[in-house]
């Protein structure tokens, strides 16, 4: 007795250190991957807040657009599959969290049997013997997860049942920006449409004008139809906006769950983005806020796992199996103390001429971990990548706004100064038509730079993870 004990404990410190040697623990190693340097900016990186913490409804004031994107999160069909992916992920790990509990099944059965008459014990009896055996028993079996296999079992569904929820999170953004992306195109195409139809109307006038100096000798055939073509020139726009629009329409209303409709919205000039809710935080937040990040993570920590499922399949099972109940050929004896049975066994087992096939586990574990490691850092730097981008997009975008609305400005002032110049003979009508283009061409341009504003604040708040909050 004295010699068995500190043999039990030798043994239990041998399994328990073989364990600790099995295991391989996930630490968030990558982190030190990211640093001040991970995105290029002007801007200072040391803010604790950013765009991703905004609340979408805070930064899209729009109430037509807030409604659109909430008929798109409630409606759209990408998103029910992913519901549905995650509803699998959980079953899955509920499924693994059980491997921990011993099998239990219970039941009744029925045994009808000949043995036969040739054998030894057929040739003592000398005749074919029918037995009818009843059974009410029950089945236990449990294996010991000494090297922790059952476990990385149940941390590696974990892992990826939050991978799908974070494939979850990840579509919510993109669909909340892509419905913000699509709202702002169809402000953009009213207000170069509205500004279009204000021209057409003014032309037609000019081209009413020059049809009459033409008659007084004022004007030849070719200043009426220089007027012409730049009212059918102004008019072939709005047709091909009018196409955009519904082509735009379309695209929206599918990601809301929608047949193809037309848009309630509102104008391009009532739309407010406070400058202030735009910042970009400090680069180590992109591993909490992108849920692409995230669900590179948790593919990670799953390869982790199965690599420790796949070193502990090398090492022996401890399992422990019971079976017993009732047994009786009399049916009205079952019930019977004398018809208790049970059986107790403990195994260990060693797997030997499978070594090859678990070793190969192995090695294709360890390659998908590093491939896991690889496709994780890989998604860090696409995520500093799109952050500097968005970044220097939000920044050109804001300085061409400005840029595209003083070029207006001064085209403007020129087709006036030329219609002046024209009332007194001092400039022909070639400088009022060039100076007319001219203005009209820098409005539109004034408004899709507008537009690109806008849409760089989106892109931004989806580069830095925003929108699923």
């Amino acid at each position: 007795m004295k010699l068995k004990i500190p043999i039990i404990v030798f043994t239990t410190f041998l399994l328990v250190q073989s364990c600790s040697t099995i295991k391989k623990e996930y630490s968030r190693e990558i982190l030190k991957e990211v640093n001040v340097d991970m995105y290029r900016t002007e801007r200072e990186v040391n803010d604790t807040t950013n765009l991703a913490q905004v609340k979408w409804q805070e930064l899209f004031t729009d109430k037509q657009l807030q409604n659109h994107i909430t008929t798109a999160l409630n409606q759209n069909l990408d998103l029910m599959v992913a519901l549905e992916n995650i509803e699998n992920a959980n079953a899955y790990v509920l499924q693994a969290k059980a491997g921990q509990l011993p099998m239990l099944s219970v039941g009744p059965s029925v045994t009808y049997s000949s043995s036969s008459v040739n054998t030894q014990f057929g040739q003592i009896i000398g005749d074919r013997q029918y037995i009818t055996q009843y059974e009410f028993g029950a089945n236990l079996s449990w294996e010991a997860d000494i090297w922790g296999k059952i476990a990385s079992q149940k941390r590696a569904q974990l892992a990826t049942y939050l991978q799908s929820v974070a494939a979850h999170q990840a579509i919510k953004s993109e669909i909340v920006s892509a419905i913000a992306t699509y709202y702002y195109q169809l402000l953009s195409f009213d207000a170069q449409k509205e500004i279009l139809n204000e021209t057409i109307l003014s032309r037609k006038s000019s081209l009413e004008t020059s049809k009459a100096l033409k008659e007084a000798g004022q004007l030849t055939e070719a200043a009426v139809k220089q007027y012409e073509a730049q009212v059918l020139n102004a008019e072939a726009q709005i047709i091909s906006i009018d196409n955009n629009i519904k082509i735009v329409e379309n695209a929206m209303s599918v990601l809301m769950g929608n047949a193809p409709q037309s848009i309630a919205r509102g104008r391009l000039d009532a739309q407010e983005i406070q400058t202030e809710l735009v910042k970009s935080g400090v680069p180590v937040q992109l591993l909490d806020n992108r849920p692409d990040v995230l669900a590179a993570e948790y593919s990670l920590v799953n390869s982790l796992e199965l690599s420790n499922v796949a070193r502990a399949s090398m090492y022996p099972t401890l399992s422990l199996s019971a079976n017993g109940g009732l047994q009786s050929v009399d049916i009205d004896k079952l019930f019977n103390a004398n018809s208790l049975f049970f059986n107790l066994i403990g195994s260990l087992t060693q797997p030997i001429f499978n070594q090859r096939q678990l070793k190969t586990q192995k090695e294709v574990a360890l390659n998908n971990q590093q491939i896991a490691y690889l496709n994780y850092k890989s998604t860090i730097l696409n995520a500093g990548q799109e952050v500097s981008n968005a970044l220097s997009d939000y920044e050109t975008q804001t300085k061409l706004a400005d840029l595209k609305e003083q070029e207006y400005q001064a085209y403007f002032d020129s087709r006036n100064y030329s219609d002046e110049l024209l009332n007194y003979g001092l400039a022909d009508y070639l400088d009022v038509l060039v100076a007319e283009q001219n203005a009209l061409n820098a409005k539109l341009n004034a408004i899709s730079a507008d537009y690109g504003k806008l849409n760089a604040v989106v892109q931004l708040y989806l580069a830095l993870g925003g929108g699923w909050r």
